[in-house]
């Protein structure tokens, strides 16, 4: 746990920091869990639309700040997954399907939703629907992010 509470000091002085654009789109979901689960971290993926001002908050102000932060970097990996968008996916089990096939068979209604996977497809975490109020939203992420890594290093 202490690992995570450090993560949220840097992000705050992140947040002010110009980052990348964007999040890597989701590709591989099954390759890129077992990566985050060789790190020892979950595989976080934000659900968005391209329309969602919300969605663009949580990727700036949290998910980017987290995916370029060298001390973080190789613990997680974080991807995005339109639930608008056709863009091809493989799925946990290997299969092929779209961004917003997998969004739907998930029950991703509302966005922004934060979700944090093992490398079996599992949520390791309650997933963080909204953007909440932005006050708290470190401690929702910190407290999901050490839920998800005690989860998944649970023997």
């Amino acid at each position: 746990m202490r690992f995570w509470a450090g993560l949220f000091g840097g992000l705050i002085l992140a947040c002010g920091a110009s980052a990348a654009p964007g999040l890597p789109a989701a590709a591989d979901l099954r390759a890129e869990a077992a990566a985050a689960a060789r790190a020892g971290g979950p595989l976080v993926v934000l659900y968005s639309r391209a329309d969602c001002r919300y969605c663009e908050t949580v990727k700036r102000d949290y998910l980017k700040p987290l995916a370029a932060d060298p001390r973080y970097a190789r613990r997680v990996v974080v991807r995005e997954i339109g639930q608008d968008r056709a863009t091809p996916l493989v799925d946990f089990a290997g299969g092929r399907t779209t961004h917003a096939a997998f969004a739907a068979r998930e029950k991703i209604r509302l966005v922004p939703v934060v979700a944090f996977y093992g490398p079996d497809g599992k949520q390791l975490a309650a997933p963080i629907v909204g953007a909440l109020l932005a006050d708290f939203y470190p401690t929702y992420l910190e407290r999901a992010l050490g839920q998800a890594s005690d989860a998944l290093n649970k023997p």
